[in-house]
């Protein structure tokens, strides 16, 4: 940052500056899934308790269920790391601002601002804190005085799945004689937006080798 940049933020002697991409989840994941469903992809909803439930109307299964892997997997590696946001109505905010190790940050977007946050491991709380509020607020108004005067100011919460690294890898699952190919891909933490297309890629590589795998163990007759 240059120095008359930096004269916005006296508490802090260098900062970097640069453009970059912001992908909104909450507008991003709907067009996905409609780009999905359009290509003839069938949604369900449905709640289970082990992945063999899914067996044998289906021979893949790709295992996304990130926290949720505890109990479908088996996985006690991966653990929550909570984050609390404020989302707050800011239109002249046009920057973000990102502050040391990322504890704060002020995130404009396309229908309000997120102020952040937090970053608290093994915490799987879903409500939010009155005082923790109070603490991003105050530390993002220091940054950006302009956002005392926010208003429509809204509470998250989410828990991001985290483990030692991103699980993307095969297993077959052996059963009664029964055998179920699973593709498991969670773990990402906060960084699941940053890095999912590829990560996809490489999922859906894994899954074309299990069909590989089924077509040639399986009989013909049985195909």
């Amino acid at each position: 940052m240059t120095e008359a940049e930096l004269k916005r933020f006296p508490q802090h002697v260098f900062g970097q500056s640069f453009t970059t991409l912001k992908c909104e989840g909450a507008v991003y994941l709907p067009w996905l899934e409609k780009r999905l469903t359009g290509d003839g992809a069938l949604m369900l909803t449905r709640r289970i308790e082990d992945l063999w439930e899914l067996h044998p109307s289906f021979d893949i299964v790709v295992n996304c269920s990130g926290l949720g892997s505890r109990k479908l997997a088996g996985d006690l590696t991966i653990f929550p790391v909570r984050g609390q946001v404020l989302k707050v109505h800011a239109p002249w905010v046009k920057h973000f601002i990102r502050d040391g190790s990322g504890l704060m940050y002020i995130y404009p977007g396309a229908s309000s601002v997120t102020l952040g946050g937090t970053r608290q491991k093994g915490d799987w709380n879903l409500s939010p804190d009155a005082e923790v509020s109070r603490d991003i607020l105050s530390r993002c108004c220091a940054l950006e005085p302009s956002l005392h005067g926010a208003c429509n100011i809204r509470e998250k919460v989410g828990l991001r799945p985290c483990r030692p690294g991103v699980r993307l890898q095969k297993e077959l699952l052996v059963r009664d004689g029964q055998r179920l190919l699973v593709v498991h891909h969670y773990g990402h933490g906060s960084g699941g937006i940053s890095v999912h297309w590829g990560s996809a890629l490489e999922a859906a590589r894994l899954v074309k080798e299990c069909v590989h795998t089924l077509r040639t163990t399986v009989p013909k007759s049985q195909l």
